[in-house]
């Protein structure tokens, strides 16, 4: 978001907080000089739910709160465009969007999205010089169920370490979220370690010789889009592995069935991903780290400041590696050494990341000029920690993750006991259980 797209969040969030959202949302539509209806839509999407300009606009505003549906876009347009220079005849968000989920009137040199083909990745908004693309903020609808007593626990993303601070540790970051009012955090690094070895179990089913390969369906939903919609020709060589941010949900519902889950990261994209089908109902919401950095300066909340919430030591090294480039590889190599010995001399790998070198690297494993068993992408440049709304550089995020993992004292995913007594409860207690009946859980359909 646009700082003064911050600004207005805030505003709106504390007057919710208040039981002022209407009075609050009239305010802004009567005292602010410009386009109602242009205002009205930034406004129903700082609040998570989509809504046209009436006159009783603020009350229908309240009654979407109370009946949001995850189905409500995640990346919309808020007004038309005022004729944004072309480049080769493209728009700057044409150019952006790797999907080619952008059209052009010609007439009106107007833009629109193709839904058919966007995947909500949210590169256009970020492209867009008039700030007319705009994803929707969906926590309004999680503070009503917090409001309303409900379970809602915050899943985050190891990329999430370093990113309110250095002295923001995950113990202070549980705190922060139970002072808004979530009833606990989980780190989906734990649920990252399970996929470890759903993903060398897929290696060993999937890699016979040298000229076979897989390609991991890990972590990213843009990799993940673009295999599905660009180069569906390589789904057969595709892990059916979900993400770590979905098998936390399915996890948690299973343990759970009455709470709620709220994925946090750097991603705009997995607003996206927790309504496709194959995979809908899994998590409930999505919030950014820039989102929750607005939520906590709007409730002056300074996660450096705050006592320690310990729990159980229980995410690995490896499961915190997800959060960067080559994390996943690593992982899961470590988990077929392991498992599969006589397959760990097949185990090469290779890493993209950035829409081009995703590009690239597809390109060459359909001409099959890849030298790797193991093919890993990101689409942001650095992996998770690069991702658009992240809140510090790339850079010092790979170098706190790494800090973090490092500091695991579960080195080796196959090592958590923990992650067995989970496990059990799912009625998987050993490799061989990752296949079939028992591991569909952990599935998605292609």
């Amino acid at each position: 978001m646009s700082i003064k797209y911050n600004e207005l969040f805030k505003e709106i969030l504390l007057a919710y907080d208040q039981g002022k959202l209407e009075d609050k949302v009239n305010e802004i539509l009567s005292d602010r000089d410009t386009d109602k209806n242009r205002l009205a839509n930034i406004i129903s999407s700082l609040c998570g739910v989509d809504l046209k300009y009436t006159e009783n606009f603020s009350k229908d505003l309240t009654e979407a709160l109370k009946t949001y549906k995850v189905s409500n876009r995640a990346v919309s347009k808020i007004d038309e465009c005022k004729g944004c220079s072309l480049i080769e005849g493209k728009t700057i968000c044409q150019n952006a969007c790797p999907f080619d989920a952008i059209v052009l009137n010609g007439k009106n040199k107007n833009s629109s999205i193709n839904k058919d083909k966007c995947i909500e990745c949210g590169l256009c908004i970020e492209a867009c010089p008039e700030e007319n693309i705009i994803s929707n903020v969906q926590f309004l609808p999680i503070f009503n169920l917090i409001k309303s007593n409900k379970t809602v626990v915050a899943a985050v993303a190891p990329s999430i370490e370093g990113q309110f601070g250095k002295k923001a540790s995950l113990s202070k970051l549980r705190c922060a979220f139970k002072k808004i009012g979530f009833s606990d955090m989980v780190e989906v690094a734990f649920f990252a370690d399970m996929l470890t070895l759903r993903e060398a179990v897929e290696f060993n089913e999937l890699v016979e010789a040298e000229d076979d390969f897989m390609l991991s369906s890990c972590c990213c939903p843009i990799w993940f889009g673009m295999l599905k919609k660009i180069y569906s020709d390589l789904v057969p060589h595709l892990s059916p592995s979900v993400s770590p941010m979905i098998a936390a949900g399915r996890v948690l519902k299973k343990l759970n069935p009455e709470c709620k889950v709220v994925f946090i990261g750097p991603c705009i994209a997995k607003k996206g991903e927790i309504k496709n089908p194959d995979v809908e109902g899994a998590v409930d919401f999505v919030l950014t780290f820039q989102e929750l950095k607005d939520i906590f300066d709007a409730f002056n909340i300074n996660v450096e400041e705050l006592p320690e919430d310990h729990s159980l030591e229980y995410a690995s090294r490896e499961g915190r590696l997800y959060g960067r480039t080559g994390g996943v590889s690593i992982s899961v190599n470590e988990a077929v050494t392991r498992l599969f010995p006589d397959k760990a001399k097949l185990f090469t790998s290779t890493q993209s990341n950035g829409i081009i070198e995703c590009k690239k690297l597809l390109e060459s494993a359909k001409e099959g000029k890849v030298d790797a068993r193991f093919i890993e992408g990101m689409g942001c440049i650095g992996g998770c920690v690069g991702g658009p709304k992240a809140i510090i550089s790339k850079e010092e995020g790979r170098e706190r993750l790494n800090s973090l993992a490092e500091s695991s004292k579960i080195k080796i995913s196959l090592d958590s006991d923990v992650m067995y007594t989970i496990l059990k409860k799912l009625g998987i207690n050993s490799a061989a259980d990752f296949k079939g009946e028992k591991a569909e859980i952990f599935e998605r359909k292609l």
